[in-house]
């Protein structure tokens, strides 16, 4: 079922990222992953409530996460995956999540998201959801992935 919620996901991302002064960037894939997520570095996880239930993960290796919170803070210098760092990629997450929400409600659909869940190390998870869609975006040389886990309510 996710597959078709990706749509506001990606859209989110391609409207957003240029707001925050990040251009390089692209959709390379969007597959179904089964139920299984497993990802190394930083992810940044959504709740999504009302209409839909379920959760927009995003997740990033820690490069990647240092360049967006770099771009994010005007250019300055992010050598370590610090607290100033943390607070930008769980920013990030909420301005996508929210965002893909507001083009939802464009259709229709009434659904918020809960406060985001930060997460740094190795990722493993299996879902209740049996299709897991996996966006991948490429921010620079660097890929983002956005992981849909949404099912109707």
């Amino acid at each position: 079922m996710s597959y078709e919620f990706s749509e506001p996901f990606c859209n989110s991302f391609m409207n957003i990222m240029p707001q925050l002064g990040i251009e390089d960037i692209s959709l390379t894939a969007l597959d179904d992953c089964g139920n299984h997520i497993e990802t190394p570095g930083i992810v940044c996880i959504i709740g999504i409530i009302g209409d839909l239930k379920g959760n927009a993960i995003f997740a990033m290796h820690e490069d990647c996460a240092k360049k967006i919170a770099s771009d994010m803070m005007g250019g300055m210098e992010i050598d370590e995956f610090d607290e100033t760092a943390q607070s930008a990629i769980a920013e990030l997450g909420n301005m996508l999540a929210a965002n893909a929400c507001t083009e939802l409600s464009v259709v229709g659909m009434s659904v918020d998201v809960s406060t985001p869940t930060l997460m740094h190390g190795t990722f493993s998870v299996n879902a209740n959801q049996e299709h897991i869609t996996r966006a991948t975006m490429m921010v620079g040389e660097f890929p983002f992935y956005i992981f849909i886990s949404l099912d109707k309510k």
